[in-house]
């Protein structure tokens, strides 16, 4: 995992761009499986698919039952595609690694199947983006343009 990137625009031979994923997931029935040994597998093994596709893990938090991941990846790669890898390959690492961990699971499944994303912006905040939607149609001395660049 690389240190803070979100400035930075990536290039691939035929496009640039700079999307960032907020992916969060909770393990199979929210069980408390995300200790600190789970943690430093996970994390290892994000390293190894940032190397094996165009994903770049920019931070990742995990708390007893739950992850969150920040990650960046090239347009071609959709969201739930980037899900899918992380939580399969994670999952069999884990396996792998800590065979009691799937002992504790009835169905021999690490992760839940649902999942939450959402793009995290570059230049402008959640709030000055909301405060500006919220106040189209407000006399224009009130309303300052939203500067992308």
């Amino acid at each position: 995992m690389n240190p803070s990137h979100e400035d930075k625009v990536q290039k691939s031979s035929h496009c640039a761009w700079q999307i960032h994923y907020h992916i969060v997931f909770p393990g199979k029935y929210r069980k408390a499986l995300l200790d600190a040994e789970v943690t430093k597998i996970i994390k290892e093994t994000a390293v190894r698919i940032e190397d094996r596709y165009p994903i770049e893990m920019e931070a990742i938090g995990t708390d007893k039952n739950h992850i969150h991941v920040l990650c960046s990846a090239h347009p071609k790669v959709a969201p739930g595609r980037i899900v899918q890898m992380f939580k399969s390959i994670t999952a069999r690492e884990i396996f792998r690694r800590r065979p009691a961990v799937k002992r504790e699971l009835w169905g021999g499944e690490f992760w839940s199947d649902g999942y939450y994303v959402a793009t995290v912006g570059e230049r402008a905040n959640w709030q000055m983006v909301e405060r500006y939607v919220q106040r189209q149609g407000c006399p224009k001395e009130d309303l300052q343009q939203l500067k992308l660049f």
